[in-house]
């Protein structure tokens, strides 16, 4: 180390002078920098494979295949592992079985290489980067902050296959909390209301996973050619709120969000969303509350697995959808900005029944009574869950924006860039890497299943 610091001194001496710039100016002292980071990863580099050549991985003459028979001792077979210090030649014992007719090396499965050559610290930090941006800039991400090549194709395949993985942990989980098999345990300190906000958004997908499904009708700025462009994506985002601010709003407590992505349908959706909000604590809260846009089929699975909840539509939504039914009426309504501004104390309010009936004030016929009663359906549906008024008095949020910047920063910010195509399996991947990272759970993933012992209890969630 003292030749290494000496020699690297002697270069970085005539390119820098007494105020740190030199003729290079800042680029002088980069280039040196880079150069101590590339020798500092070939001397860690070489320390790990002296540490790994430790143990060859010899379990003697035979060992359990996995399968229930045995593998015999063949060799000592050479390997090179990528690790986050560089690639890594070592040499490990190599065993067969006749029966199951294939090989396995008891090291690489301590190691956790198995099936790749990746270690399990380069795989995540290409997860890290894969999920933030475009695979080939996510490479190159790689390269100016890490000093490690990594090409575009072996960031998609890597993350996608380790989001993917992550997402049948997740499904299993689901399973068993379904199961009580395991029990999540309360949340301390128990928060006073669980919401579950949800909603659903277009991805852009390959052609072949569009096939025979139709378009829909309302894409401005796209033509109508009757084809798919998109699958939609669910999203559930569950958070807990304790607290209200200075003027008595509603404060989501900080770093409870968690969320879930998934292109099932509703009812594949409806047991990951009951798991998820069993494990964050909906058995024992006070309090829960779906929130939605009003879409039926959120409503349709809210009432099947939080039928306690409360359902309360998406106050900005409602707001949307009176602004276009005083726009149907406007042709006959005397003062139609007057209109508005009073339907909208109305639904302030929440006093549903007052624009109901202001809007059917008018005898109208034909096309006419058709836009009225249309624009007029999701109020009448929707009733019950547009008690504004009511809800502010019980301190509760009566707005999904939570769920819909989850739309656009988990989902529309990596997987919607302009001219991305995904297939199902590999937005899938990518999907649930983002949802973990944005659910503070990054580290779940790499959790190693053979230290997992089966148990009747999980970890509450932290705030």
């Amino acid at each position: 180390m003292t030749r290494l610091a000496r020699l690297l001194a002697g270069q970085l001496a005539p390119a820098v002078n007494e105020e740190g710039r030199g003729e290079g100016g800042v680029g002088a002292l980069e280039a040196v920098e880079l150069a101590i980071r590339a020798a500092m990863l070939g001397l860690g580099g070489s320390l790990l494979g002296l540490l790994l050549a430790g143990d060859l991985g010899h379990r003697g003459p035979r060992v359990d295949c996995g399968h229930g028979h045995e593998a015999g001792f063949v060799a000592y077979r050479p390997t090179t592992i990528h690790t986050v210090l560089g690639p890594v030649r070592l040499r490990r014992a190599w065993y067969h079985c006749t029966t199951c007719r294939h090989g396995h090396a008891p090291r690489d499965e301590q190691l956790g290489v198995v099936g790749t050559s990746l270690s399990p610290g380069l795989r995540r930090m290409i997860d890290r980067v894969g999920a933030t941006a475009p695979f080939a800039p996510a490479g190159r991400l790689l390269g100016d902050l890490a000093g490690l090549v990594v090409n575009a194709k072996r960031v998609q395949r890597t993350a996608e296959a380790d989001g993917q993985n992550a997402a049948a942990m997740i499904e299993a989980r689901a399973e068993a909390i379904r199961a009580r098999t395991l029990i999540p345990l309360p949340p301390s300190p128990l928060p006073d209301i669980l919401y579950t906000a949800i909603d659903g958004t277009g991805v852009p997908m390959t052609s072949a996973e569009i096939e025979d499904r139709p378009a829909k009708t309302d894409r401005p700025g796209l033509p109508d050619d009757g084809r798919a462009r998109t699958r939609e994506v669910k999203l559930a985002c569950v958070f807990t709120q304790s607290t209200f601010d200075d003027e008595g709003r509603p404060v989501r407590d900080r770093e409870s969000s968690s969320y879930l992505a998934s292109f099932a349908t509703a009812a594949e959706f409806a047991p990951l969303v009951a798991a998820e909000a069993r494990r964050r604590g909906a058995e024992h809260i006070r309090q829960l509350v779906v929130l939605g846009d009003g879409a039926v089929w959120i409503w349709n699975l809210a009432t099947k697995i939080l039928p306690a909840a409360t359902q309360i539509v998406d106050i900005y939504h409602a707001r949307e959808h009176l602004h276009a039914l005083a726009a149907t009426l406007a042709f006959i309504v005397t003062d139609p900005q007057q209109w508005l501004k009073d339907r909208l104390d109305e639904l302030d309010a929440g006093n549903i029944e007052a624009i109901i009936a202001a809007a059917r004030e008018y005898d109208l016929v034909g096309l006419k009574a058709t836009d009225r009663d249309k624009a007029l359906n999701y109020f009448e549906t929707n009733t019950v869950r547009m008690r504004y008024g009511r809800y502010r008095q019980l301190g509760l949020f009566i707005g999904s924006g939570t769920v819909e910047a989850g739309c656009k920063a988990v989902i529309g910010q990596r997987l919607k860039l302009s001219g991305m195509r995904w297939t199902k399996p590999g937005a899938t991947g990518i999907l649930t890497l983002r949802c973990q990272q944005a659910s503070n759970q990054w580290d779940e993933i790499w959790t190693p299943p053979n230290n997992q012992t089966p148990t009747t209890h999980l970890a509450p969630c932290g705030t």
